[in-house]
């Protein structure tokens, strides 16, 4: 089961039974609108607070997983997720809701490939028939948090990205029909000394690289074994610098086959920036647009890298470096 160091083979192959992504309203009007299964028209969703209103999405995404999986909550056996907001809150309120038992995971924007490589690996273990797995953002939430409250109007750089509001979750099982979760490789912190808060991209390349080349040689495969590989939330500067490290570790990974969540999700012409960002914005996309995609039959196997920078405010006001770090998991649907 363990190949190498760090990379676990799933003989058992978890299966994805179901998923539920929901977005807000900038998602709403993005390039994959149509891959979400509920959409809002405010950042609010009805409640006193964006937090709160954090909380609502990713209740949400668990209870459409569970509605398209069939399965009541009473049947979920664990709760494995995260988020990047105050001790991960909106995510412990919500699973407060489904009540099932919880870990609560903080990988920042890797939360989401955590939870389903911790998740698949228990389901392989015959830990559990169904768990859910998930990951959620919310951008003014975060932005308050982590910069500066979206009201205050401070201007941004070209490097910066912008925080998907969506909540993204998988509903796991050891049967049934479904891509599979067949392997993963655990991420190590990756710190190269940036400090910038408004260039994450920049900051957890090196991480992603790190994982993706691990992956590779401990599963004794080229990048040619899959049809995609893709990253969480790079964004376009993250993506640059990313390629031009695998040009200089002789990684031969082309520019169209290694793609980036956070350039997937919006259109040409959203104020992004660099791209999109948040711990929702992995789980949005792989759990929705992506694995659509695999569903119809354009691929059969992706590896997806969701990076995540390990910062928090109080890191940053003591002028702490970013580390990063970057999980992989690879889903393979239709043959073996």
């Amino acid at each position: 089961m363990l190949a190498g160091h760090r990379t676990w083979i799933f003989e058992q192959k978890p299966v994805i039974l179901s998923t539920g992504t929901v977005g807000g309203p900038f998602e709403a009007n993005g390039a994959i609108a149509e891959d979400f299964d509920l959409l809002h028209a405010d950042l609010w969703l009805g409640q006193d607070s964006y937090e709160k209103a954090h909380k609502v999405l990713f209740e949400e995404a668990c209870q459409k997983a569970m509605e398209k999986g069939g399965i009541q909550k009473d049947q979920v056996q664990f709760i494995l997720a995260g988020d990047l907001i105050n001790q991960i809150t909106p995510t412990s309120f919500a699973s407060r809701t489904i009540g099932a038992p919880y870990f609560g995971l903080f990988g920042a924007c890797s939360t989401s490939m955590e939870g389903l490589a911790l998740g698949a690996y228990i389901v392989n273990t015959k830990g559990a028939k169904y768990l859910l797995t998930g990951a959620s953002s919310h951008d003014t939430a975060v932005e308050k948090q982590f910069r500066y409250p979206t009201e205050y109007g401070g201007q941004k750089p070209p490097t910066a990205q912008w925080t998907v509001t969506g909540a993204g979750a998988a509903l796991l099982c050891d049967s049934g029909e479904g891509p599979r979760v067949t392997s993963a490789t655990i991420g190590r912190v990756i710190d190269m000394g940036l400090t910038d808060p408004f260039n994450m991209g920049g900051a957890m390349a090196p991480a992603a690289v790190d994982t993706i080349e691990a992956h590779l040689k401990e599963r004794n495969i080229e990048p040619s074994y899959y049809d995609l590989i893709v990253t969480g939330d790079l964004g376009q500067i993250g993506q640059e610098v990313s390629m031009d490290l695998f040009k200089k570790h002789g990684i031969p990974i082309s520019e169209e086959k290694y793609q980036d969540c956070g350039l997937m999700i919006y259109r040409e012409g959203q104020p992004v920036l660099a791209g999109a960002s948040g711990a929702g914005c992995s789980a949005t996309v792989v759990y929705g647009h992506l694995l659509n995609r695999m569903k119809k039959g354009e691929f059969k196997k992706m590896l997806v890298v969701a990076t995540g920078a390990l910062l928090s405010p109080l890191s940053f006001q003591q002028n702490e470096t970013i580390p990063c770090i970057a999980h992989a998991v690879s889903i393979e649907y239709g043959g073996e």
